[in-house]
């Protein structure tokens, strides 16, 4: 893929919604990180890993259903984060633009008028070692940024984990006696160099795959060494907390990277951005792990067939569910709303596209793994078929806010 090949048109948006009976391919979308390690989990040629070139890190995310670019400094490329739709015809349509033009048609009527946009997308980050103790705004403090809250859920896939890298225990948190006063020691010690030691405020939880977290802005996090499956909202927003990760210090601009350009130095205005109600919560496994639960459909109409089950349900801005067909079987699948879906394992099909998860690719070359999902295709249902006699197909959705059918299985457990 170049970039003179990526260009929208009215008439290529038409054509891939038509012919995709609703569902649109994407490419893929990598983005490099200065702050990490690749940890090669991301199925990428072993060549191929530090294609962004020199001083712009390693590639380490892989972002899915992106309506935003990633925000990576004045090296930024025009289209780096942001998905590309496939046109049948030929070229890459942005999926902003894609969105935009399309409206309603695409992502349905609730969220275009709420809205006005896609609002959340889905991430693989996969690092060697453990991310930095970092924050993502909230809305009080990233609206006047011009940007958005970034609230987050972490679920971690066994198909995508054979190894589980150098640091599998994410921080999260900090412990219920921690004082303001304590917190702000650490980041002070950020500006002397070396290790400000801040994980040692926080408790550290072993990686249990099948499993994850939910994160809402405002908490404090240094994810594992695991490649992690990640809703969230579509918002590139962050303040790093820690200043020594994967044996390197963290450079200091990124401790304020979103801060407003009066309150740079003011660790103050750091501290402000924790929600320090959700960080010391003495509940916090409770209140935050994600355990999967089987859907109300997959209970009702799965019979051997297919099972799927909700694994990002607690957060009121995103949701997710993964998907598996047993072999040989063709299931029509319906939901309430648009999603963005990728291929973890199996292959077949997915509406009228191939599908297959991608084993290794090189970089700027197509896969047949990630399509987005427009509401009136998963209202209808989308049929989906596993080629396989041996093997099921796995896949992993990601949904909007408001999520119907979610709110409808909450309930019922409640009640």
């Amino acid at each position: 893929m170049t970039e003179n090949q990526i260009g929208f048109s009215e008439s290529g948006a038409q054509r891939a919604l038509d012919q995709g009976q609703g569902v649109l391919r994407l490419a893929p979308a990598w983005v490099p990180r200065v702050f990490s390690t690749p940890g090669r989990r991301l199925r990428l040629h072993p060549d191929d890993y530090y294609d962004f070139g020199k001083d712009r890190g390693g590639i380490d995310e892989r972002w899915l259903s992106s309506p935003i670019r990633a925000d990576n400094g004045p090296a930024t490329g025009p289209y780096e984060g942001l998905s590309l739709a496939l046109d049948p015809d030929g070229g890459l349509l942005p999926l902003d633009e894609l969105i935009a033009h399309l409206g309603a048609d695409l992502i349905g009527a609730r969220l275009w008028e709420q809205h006005g946009k896609w609002p959340v997308f889905a991430k693989f980050f996969d690092n060697e070692q453990a991310l930095p103790f970092h924050v993502h705004h909230r809305d009080e403090h990233a609206l006047p940024l011009g940007k958005v809250s970034k609230p987050e859920a972490y679920f971690y896939p066994p198909q995508m984990n054979n190894v589980l890298g150098a640091q599998p225990v994410s921080f999260l948190g900090l412990q219920p006696h921690v004082t303001r006063a304590q917190l702000k020691e650490r980041l002070i010690r950020f500006g002397e160099g070396g290790d400000n030691r801040i994980t040692e405020l926080s408790f550290g939880y072993r990686t249990q795959l099948g499993t994850g977290w939910d994160v809402p802005a405002g908490v404090l996090h240094a994810p594992a060494s695991v490649c992690t499956y990640e809703p969230q909202a579509a918002s590139d927003v962050l303040c790093m907390c820690e200043s020594w990760s994967n044996n390197r210090e963290v450079p200091n601009e990124l401790l304020w990277k979103d801060v407003p350009h009066d309150r740079i130095g003011d660790l103050e205005y750091v501290l402000d951005l924790l929600d320090w109600e959700l960080n010391t919560d003495p509940d916090f496994v409770r209140s935050r792990q994600l355990i999967p639960f089987e859907t109300s459909t997959s209970l009702a109409e799965g019979r051997g067939r297919f099972v799927e089950s909700w694994i990002v349900h607690k957060s009121p801005t995103f949701s997710a569910t993964e998907l598996t067909v047993a072999p040989g079987q063709t299931v029509t699948v319906q939901d309430g709303g648009a999603y963005g879906v990728i291929v973890v394992q199996g292959h077949g099909s997915i509406g009228p596209h191939a599908a297959e998860a991608t084993t290794m690719v090189r970089f700027g070359a197509p896969t047949q793994d990630e399509f987005f999902v427009s509401e009136a295709a998963a209202g209808a249902g989308v049929r989906i078929h596993n080629a396989s006699e041996t093997s099921t197909l796995v896949l992993l959705k990601n949904f909007g806010p408001g999520n119907p059918a979610l709110a409808a299985d909450l309930a019922a457990i409640a009640g």
